[in-house]
């Protein structure tokens, strides 16, 4: 059985002080930093530790890659870094505190341009422009690996993992826009030979902790699957 893992990267600096990121190549914080050395121990400790990695070259994905393959005890582990698995450009968006921009569109508008499928900030990239640049890589490079049954490790952004589980999961306008992955939390895709995910959404790795809520198992659960993030 194949095994994808699909993990966002941890805090970056503008993660924390609310800013859209897009393309601006800024680190993680310190709580970033964690997040991905966690992950990897995880992975490691549920037997998940990747046979290979894919994750963007923006800094904060790449680094948060690098730090969870070394805690997964996978540092050797080949690792490709890729524009394809980039985020999305936000346009004229870019660096702009995100609340202000929620008031300045309104709710709806402000979902609309986040969230679906085909709307676009000024200059910059909608979702359907992240799967186009995506998906050719998907089935030349990842797509390979995980047919010859390797556990893969994709490290990427909100947007460009978005747009790969919109794909996996065939997922319907609705669903896409109530779709959110949260920082340094791995999502475990379990596949069938035709790539195809056993179960719809996948499902988050958590630690185990006696009387802990772990909160949405798959993306997919509830109405928008986790709490939407401004």
């Amino acid at each position: 059985m194949s095994r994808l893992i699909l993990l966002r990267h941890g805090e970056s600096e503008w993660n924390a002080r609310n800013l859209f990121t897009g393309r601006a190549d800024v680190a993680l914080t310190p709580r970033g930093e964690r997040q991905s050395r966690d992950a990897g121990e995880l992975l490691r400790a549920l037997g998940l530790a990747p046979d290979a990695a894919h994750c963007s070259r923006l800094r904060r994905a790449w680094h948060t890659c690098a730090l969870a393959m070394d805690a997964a005890g996978r540092g050797t582990a080949p690792v490709a870094a890729v524009r394809a698995l980039e985020e999305r450009d936000y346009g004229s968006l870019q660096g702009r505190d995100k609340e202000a921009v929620l008031r300045e569109l309104g709710e709806a508008e402000f979902r609309r341009i986040r969230r679906s499928a085909d709307a676009r900030p000024p200059g910059g990239e909608s979702l359907g422009d992240v799967s186009a640049r995506l998906l050719p890589y998907w089935h030349a490079r990842i797509a390979p690996q995980l047919a010859a049954g390797a556990t893969v490790l994709v490290v990427g952004h909100s947007n460009s993992l978005r747009a790969l589980a919109a794909h996996l999961d065939a997922l319907s306008p609705t669903e896409l826009l109530g779709l959110e992955l949260p920082s340094g939390i791995p999502l475990l895709h379990e596949l069938d030979p035709a790539l195809r995910p056993r179960r719809r959404g996948g499902r988050y790795l958590r630690p185990a902790r006696p009387g802990r809520r772990t909160g949405p198992r798959t993306p997919l659960a509830g109405r928008s699957g986790v709490t939407p993030e401004r």
